[in-house]
């Protein structure tokens, strides 16, 4: 992924974490959400996976666990599905491939 830097194109690394704002896009909506995210290049299969926990949000009530979204922060976007709801009221949400931190 590249990033327009006023004229200078950049390369995005994937680092391996991120906690923070980001933007929940489901079902043509955006929410805004905090999130905490973790990740790692897996050498068995040659992907780098991505996951973590998106904070606990009124607007966050109508999205279903299995229900796909894009994720996006300052430093890119990926798409992924959303999973469990924890105690904390927290969604788990993984995604596989460039992530969005």
């Amino acid at each position: 992924m590249t990033a327009d830097t006023g004229g200078a194109a950049t390369t995005h690394v994937p680092r391996a974490e991120y906690d923070g704002p980001a933007t929940l896009l489901v079902g043509g909506a955006e929410q805004p959400v905090d999130v905490t995210l973790r990740g790692a290049f897996q050498p068995l299969d040659g992907h780098f996976h991505w996951y973590g926990r998106i904070a606990a949000s009124p607007a966050l009530d109508a999205v279903r666990s299995g229900s796909p979204v894009t994720l996006r922060t300052d430093h890119g976007e990926a798409d992924g599905k959303v999973a469990d709801v924890d105690t904390w009221g927290r969604l788990r949400v993984s995604g596989t491939g460039l992530p969005p931190f």
